[in-house]
């Protein structure tokens, strides 16, 4: 009798999606991971990679350091993902990498924004984006946690915001602004309103997480589960042919604030992820401990918060320059006003104002 054929064996980029999704890898590790590999097996010209090994993936990590000339965190990254593959899906580790010429991993200062530029930046900003990048701003958001909100993980009357599997598939709980829980209230109404026109018409429903549409199939169409910042279009779900809407996209808010920061004239480098740096650095220039700062943003790791204190608004390393403390108030570098001058008015149109710490309650702070 004929053996009755097994499965087919899934392609090797099916079998390493589906251990990375054992292993509740996010989606957008399960991209990296396969576009890493990819790279790996053209490079190698096209063979698979049971058939290859140490020698080749040191030339492959050889190639990336010397030829494309990529960061040190962009190797590692390469790494990792034949670290993976190798060890889980081939099941054969691999030995002594020493060999691989190895990027230098540079020591980077972030780009931290003034609070008189994020004044400036939020004021230009336009649309939905305003909001989301107050939010970013005002709680230390990564842009993909921002625009990932639901409805539900906002509560405006404790002022809290629920980051639900942020980096490191991790929760975390930081503030709401209160000066955007007005805002945030009447974004809230107008998902709600979108859901009942959607609802009317049979369609517009919310993607959930993991197996939870299994254990509650109402909640698809429960407006609290609908994302705080919808997309404007819908899509079709593959598996259930539904139409749903999805949250707006992170590609919108990174070129918004962008765009912001050229209309309010900053010479700063300025992406999504400044305004985080900045949330951090005003923090700690406020007096906030850094245990506390750490929290909010969600580190592990307490020397990641660190490289926020060397970039307070404060010189380098903290310390006052000699030059400040011989020259006179009106000396070199500062004009004396003239008499009966007055300060310039503040910028109008901005819907956010930063507000100015005492400068003595600040020093005071820091020195404890």
């Amino acid at each position: 009798m004929t053996p009755t054929p097994g499965p087919p064996t899934p392609r090797l980029l099916q079998q390493v999606t589906d251990r990375l999704q054992v292993r509740r890898a996010s989606p957008r590790t399960v991209a990296t991971y396969r576009s890493w590999i990819r790279r790996y097996v053209l490079f190698c010209g096209r063979r698979h990679p049971r058939d290859l090994g140490d020698r080749e993936v040191t030339a492959f990590l050889t190639h990336l350091a010397t030829r494309s000339r990529v960061a040190a965190s962009t190797q590692n990254q390469a790494l990792a993902a034949l670290l993976f593959l190798y060890r889980e899906v081939l099941q054969q580790p691999l030995g002594s990498l020493g060999n691989a010429v190895r990027a230098r991993k540079p020591v980077r200062r972030p780009t931290v924004l003034s609070r008189e530029e994020v004044v400036a930046v939020l004021g230009h900003a336009r649309g939905r984006a305003a909001i989301i990048l107050a939010l970013m701003y005002g709680g230390g958001l990564r842009v993909g946690e921002a625009v990932a909100l639901r409805i539900k993980d906002v509560d405006t009357d404790r002022r809290e915001i629920v980051i639900r599997e942020g980096k490191g598939n991790r929760d975390r709980v930081t503030m709401l602004p209160a000066s955007l829980v007005d805002e945030v209230e009447r974004q809230i109404d107008r998902v709600r309103k979108m859901r009942l026109r959607d609802a009317m018409r049979g369609h517009g429903f919310v993607a959930l997480p993991d197996a939870f549409a299994r254990k509650s199939p109402s909640a698809i169409g429960d407006w609290r589960w609908m994302w705080l910042f919808p997309a404007v279009r819908l899509y079709s779900d593959a598996r259930t042919g539904k139409l749903l809407r999805h949250h707006i996209h992170r590609t919108v808010i990174q070129r918004e604030i962008k765009e912001a920061a050229a209309r309010a004239g900053v010479a700063k480098r300025v992406t999504s992820h400044t305004l985080r740096h900045s949330f951090a650095t005003h923090l700690l220039e406020s007096g906030y401990d850094i245990r506390t700062v750490q929290e909010l943003l969600g580190h592990r790791d307490v020397s990641t918060t660190m490289l926020y204190t060397h970039v307070l608004n404060r010189g380098g390393m903290g310390v006052r320059s000699p030059l400040d403390m011989l020259a006179p108030p009106d000396g070199p570098g500062r004009r004396a006003p003239d008499a009966g001058s007055q300060p310039p008015p503040p910028a109008r149109g901005l819907r956010w104002r930063a507000s100015q710490p005492n400068a003595a309650a600040a020093d005071s702070a820091r020195r404890r």
